[in-house]
């Protein structure tokens, strides 16, 4: 659908633009689209974004099922204040049954990329299949990790999906700011069973 020179001309016009800017821009190039989150810190930002621009935007939430209880308050929260679209999806094992017959792996125990499959890539991979869309807005960010450091505000998803990402050079204090503008609320006490450090990549994005 877009060529690298696309995606490259696309990340010099808008390397200064706006996140509403970037979300308008997405949408011209394609009404199909969809968010993606997990409703990790910054989250609401990205939520409140594309929703403004375009009331009832799809929204993918894939709850492995480990999330804190926190998490899932912040959740509720947040789907009811923006009046979210939000389709869930979540593993086709229950948590309680997977932590008797393989508990959470460490990311060096052979049983981890299985474990990762079953509560992250499988749901999310069903999500997109269901949705099929052209545009996957992400509050990806530079800094998170190396190969987020490398792919720009628009990128290309494996399966060819334009990923977009508004907020990508903003720092946390910038967004900060943008939550307690917008009267938006935020949430550290998260817990990815994928990932052992902030700094790496669980699957979907690498």
């Amino acid at each position: 659908m877009f060529t690298e020179n696309q995606i490259k001309e696309l990340n010099d016009v808008f390397r200064d633009a706006t996140p509403t800017d970037i979300i308008k821009k997405a949408f011209q190039l394609s009404n199909k689209a969809v968010v993606t989150t997990n409703f990790r810190p910054y989250e609401a930002a990205i939520l409140h974004a594309v929703n403004t621009v375009e009331p009832k935007t799809s929204v993918i939430w894939c709850d492995t099922g480990y999330n804190t209880p926190q998490t899932y308050k912040h959740a509720e929260h947040v789907i009811k204040d923006l009046n979210l679209n939000v389709f869930l999806y979540v593993p086709k094992q229950t948590s309680s049954h997977r932590d008797v017959v393989m508990g959470i792996p460490s990311v060096n125990a052979p049983e981890h990329a299985l474990f990762t499959e079953q509560v992250k890539l499988e749901p999310f991979a069903r999500a997109m299949e269901e949705h099929k869309p052209k545009i996957w807005f992400t509050n990806l960010r530079q800094g998170q990790t190396a190969f987020r450091n490398s792919i720009g505000i628009f990128s290309l998803s494996k399966d060819g999906v334009l990923k977009v990402s508004p907020f990508y050079f903003w720092s946390d204090k910038k967004l900060d700011t943008y939550l307690e503008e917008n009267n938006l609320p935020n949430e550290f006490k998260y817990f990815d069973p994928t990932k052992a450090l902030e700094n790496r990549e669980c699957g979907l994005h690498a």
